[in-house]
């Protein structure tokens, strides 16, 4: 069996795609990885230019296909940024007995108390879009997950879940773009979800881990323990703020800006206090060039960045509300890219459980999806497989209820992690 799928990730700065094929033993293989400037097509995770959007998606998923030498007719897409909203909800449903004797809980009572942890009203203009189960009760003990739960006996089942909601107008919009470049809408999942089957490892999940997506507009969160996501987290500020912030202090234009902080930037000021350089602002205008410092520029990077990870900090102490994570804090996105931010990451959370996420054991021909930016795209393709076996074959679209929704953190790598408490720490910086 070999069924292709098309993760595109939307951002702010670029759009990517990356092509995966599900092989006979059910792994997937990376084939074909693109980028595309955005040009201005998304703002705060919204979508504001639609005809400019249709124009670059074709182009992107053109420029993967050529890569790989065929066509495709579907994709999977990420969404994020501020019109994302996540509240944790509870159901519970009685399970009739056969006569005198209890009986066992069957797909249909999950399905049922799925359903009834469904009561909170959303947003106005707000629909779901994923409704993932946390904690299973069975006759008022907890401890169950989806796996386990099914076929015990019981009076009572109870569920702990988070409900992930998006815009509807901002949905409606990313499927017209997709539909409107000429190709199907397959499904769509949050992008801190998808990133996290891509780079997030079972014991990290498990323990509790934070995965930060550091994009151009938006710095997307996600906290995830006992393998479930806790909360989500949306922060308006990037990598594009970190670029105008260069262009306003050093004057010049938000391009060159942009290029001098990819290829001179660094936000952790002591790993150039000892070997600084010196950088040419070239000149336009009619101004002619001037020289800055790499240590000039970090410190203004440095400062924006800095404040991104403080206000994750406080949004995640305050949301999680959890006593204890004992993973990690994984950076992805086109971010985490930066010299620096790993250093800068451990100094404000205060911990030295942090890394960089990036994608990495699948097989393929294409192996240049292992950077922390492709990790969305190649976790939309991991996060839509097993609908894909389910269904039996790719480019169906289906509309999903509340209950088709499941949590789907698996299918990475193992590896032991460092069992400090994250949350002990960051507490420790705030209070």
């Amino acid at each position: 069996m070999s069924d292709y799928i098309v993760g595109l990730d939307i951002g702010t700065c670029f759009v990517r795609a990356v092509i995966g094929m599900i092989v006979d033993d059910g792994k997937v293989e990376i084939l074909s990885v693109a980028k595309q400037p955005s040009q201005e097509i998304l703002r705060e995770g919204n979508i504001v230019n639609i005809e400019r959007a249709k124009d670059v998606i074709k182009k992107v998923i053109d420029e993967a296909e050529n890569k790989f030498g065929y066509q495709v007719r579907s994709c999977v897409i990420g969404i994020g940024g501020r019109h994302i909203d996540s509240m944790s909800s509870h159901g519970l449903v009685a399970i009739h007995s056969v006569g005198k004797r209890d009986r066992a809980i069957t797909q249909d009572d999950i399905n049922r108390v799925l359903d009834a942890s469904n009561s909170l009203p959303t947003k106005p203009d707000h629909e779901i879009i994923a409704l993932i189960p946390k904690e299973y009760k069975v006759n008022g003990m907890g401890g169950y997950k989806q796996d386990t739960v099914l076929n015990n006996l019981a009076v009572r089942l109870e569920v702990d879940v988070l409900i992930i909601t998006a815009s509807r107008t901002q949905l409606g919009n990313m499927e017209r773009c997709i539909e409107n470049s000429g190709y199907e809408l397959d499904n769509v999942f949050l992008k801190t979800i998808a990133a996290s089957a891509a780079v997030m490892f079972p014991d990290e999940r498990n323990l509790g881990s934070i995965l930060i997506d550091l994009g151009g507009g938006t710095t997307d969160v996600i906290v995830v323990f006992d393998d479930a996501p806790v909360c989500t987290v949306s922060i308006p500020f990037g990598g594009e703020n970190v670029t105008k912030d260069l262009a306003r202090v050093m004057g010049m234009p938000m391009d060159t800006a942009e290029d001098i902080k990819i290829r001179h930037g660094c936000c952790w000021s002591e790993l150039v206090a000892d070997n600084d350089s010196e950088v040419v602002i070239p000149m336009f205008g009619g101004r002619p060039p001037k020289l800055t410092t790499r240590s000039e520029l970090c410190t203004v990077i440095q400062s924006r960045m800095s404040e991104i990870f403080s206000m994750v900090l406080d949004e995640v102490v305050q949301r999680s509300r959890l006593r204890q994570l004992s993973g990690s804090i994984i950076l992805t996105g086109g971010g985490a890219q930066m010299e620096g931010v790993l250093e800068l990451a451990e100094y404000t959370f205060n911990t030295s459980s942090v890394r960089i996420g990036m994608p990495s054991g699948l097989g393929g021909i294409e192996e240049s999806y292992s950077t922390p930016e492709y990790a969305t795209a190649v976790g939309l393709i991991l996060a839509d497989k097993e609908s894909v076996l389910s269904a039996g074959r790719a480019g169906k679209s289906k509309k999903k209820k509340p209950s088709d929704y499941q949590s789907d953190f698996s299918d990475s790598s193992s590896e032991k992690v460092k069992k400090d408490s994250i949350l002990t720490r960051i507490r420790k910086v705030l209070f």
